[in-house]
């Protein structure tokens, strides 16, 4: 159980995430992906040097690859389906979908796959899940930790000034939380993470 006087590091952590998505969603200088990258590495490293036990965790066995193989499809299917709902009954969500992919449009795909596979993918899970959201449910409890966790994910992306966006992160923060939560797997977790963001963006995009 983590110290319940210890707020004041998940704290930080999360204030920090807000900056530097500021950054990546709202300071037009610089390549989108780059910085996207850069700021979840960024709070990846940080974490791990917080809980170094994380990196054991990262395990990528048959089990770990058919469960995020598995849960990147599902989540992936149910995207296309809230996309179907969402453009005959909003008028504005067409054109936030597709704002969200303008960021950063002039990006090859082939440069922007390996980037989201291979960086923004595992750095996220190893900050928002294997360090925020266990940290948090120790000071909160599981549901409580979970809800806030998903809420602080959802929430730094306030910035981008999307609301299909913002919820967008809130569906995916609750699916990979809930998966974190249920299974223990940060392998599996990390794998459907990295696959479902790299073919939602560069493979087969919801535009």
């Amino acid at each position: 159980m983590t110290d319940r006087t210890c707020w004041w590091q998940p704290s930080v952590m999360v204030l920090a995430a807000a900056v530097l998505w500021y950054f990546a969603f709202a300071v037009t200088w610089g390549n989108f992906w780059v910085k996207i990258s850069v700021s979840a590495s960024v709070l990846a490293v940080v974490s791990l040097l917080i809980r170094p036990a994380s990196l054991k965790e990262l395990r990528f066995g048959p089990k770990e690859i058919l469960l995020g193989l598995g849960s990147a499809a599902l989540l992936y299917f149910f995207f296309v389906v809230c996309k179907f709902i969402s453009v005959h009954l909003l008028s504005f969500a067409g054109d936030q979908i597709g704002g969200i992919y303008n960021k950063g449009d002039a990006t090859p795909h082939w440069i922007i796959l390996p980037m989201l596979f291979f960086i923004t993918g595992p750095a996220e899970e190893l900050f928002w899940r294997a360090y925020l959201q266990r940290e948090l449910q120790g000071l909160l409890g599981g549901w409580g930790g979970f809800a806030v966790a998903t809420l602080c994910y959802a929430g730094v992306h306030i910035s981008a000034w999307n609301f299909m966006l913002i919820g967008a992160a809130g569906v995916a923060g609750l699916f990979w939380g809930a998966f974190f939560w249920r299974f223990k797997n940060l392998g599996a977790l990390v794998i459907s993470h990295s696959v479902w963001s790299s073919v939602i963006f560069a493979v087969l995009p919801l535009r």
